[in-house]
């Protein structure tokens, strides 16, 4: 696992790498501290975690989030002296996954780590790796590269996650409850609706039409089904660096 941590304090970017590297030898830490160094280690380095503090320089960790947000969904950690409820709220409302203050506790912090990442890959076992092809769409499910004929996929954290269950269940029934609890959490206040509205735009993303759905199958007041279609001569391999000439 690599997990980049933003902060402009030396010593909190030690701690919190020392935590991960005792509950996880061979974590590769990479540290940031401020905004800019962050949003070009993100394009370097594709970690697989961001621990973020709000409190840097220049552009603080609200807009780092946003941007972070605008070309990965990678799982973020807010971690900050900041505890009023308006500034959680603003964590979250800019993607974050979840939200800690300062002084924090290294067994909470590791914890919800591992809440977030299970959130995300859906259960507590390391992510499907390697490449998913389906049709005319490539997927890579560890470093979340979506290709449709060629081009580069771009999908919201939500968007994603909703299709990393779908796949992960290829051809399977995947009821809405099921959905909503690895998407949104256990104690979540989604609603099918929500849910619905979310499988609309991933269909619009994925070249899928209301009377051609493809790949995302509505199963009627049960749940959806991604079937997996023989891979056509306009899928493709996923090559890295077309992700970062695409967004840039």
């Amino acid at each position: 696992m690599k997990v980049l941590v933003v902060d402009d304090s030396p010593d909190i970017a030690e701690v919190v790498g020392l935590c991960f590297e005792l509950r996880w030898p061979g974590t590769a830490i990479l540290t940031a501290e401020d905004g800019e160094i962050a949003l070009t280690q993100m394009e370097q380095e594709t970690p697989d975690l961001v621990i973020l503090d709000i409190g840097l320089a220049e552009k603080d960790g609200f807009q780092v989030c946003k941007d972070i947000r605008s070309t990965s969904s990678v799982p973020i950690i807010m971690l900050t002296v900041r505890n009023e409820p308006v500034d959680i709220a603003r964590g979250l409302e800019a993607g974050a996954d979840d939200y800690i203050t300062k002084p924090f506790d290294h067994i909470v912090l590791l914890a919800r780590t591992q809440a977030v990442m299970r959130r995300i890959s859906g259960s507590g076992e390391d992510p499907i790796t390697g490449p998913f092809v389906s049709g005319d769409l490539s997927i890579n499910l560890e470093s979340r590269e979506i290709w449709l004929q060629g081009e580069y996929v771009r999908l919201t954290p939500i968007e994603f996650r909703i299709l990393f269950h779908l796949v992960k269940k290829a051809n399977l029934v995947v009821p809405h409850q099921i959905l909503l609890n690895n998407v949104w959490g256990p104690d979540n206040n989604a609603t099918t609706n929500q849910l619905k509205v979310h499988i609309q735009h991933l269909r619009q993303k994925l070249g899928c039409d209301g009377s051609n759905p493809k790949n995302i199958v509505t199963e009627w007041r049960t749940g959806y089904k991604f079937v997996k279609l023989p891979p056509t001569d306009k899928a493709r391999p996923i090559q890295t660096e077309q992700v970062t000439e695409a967004v840039t």
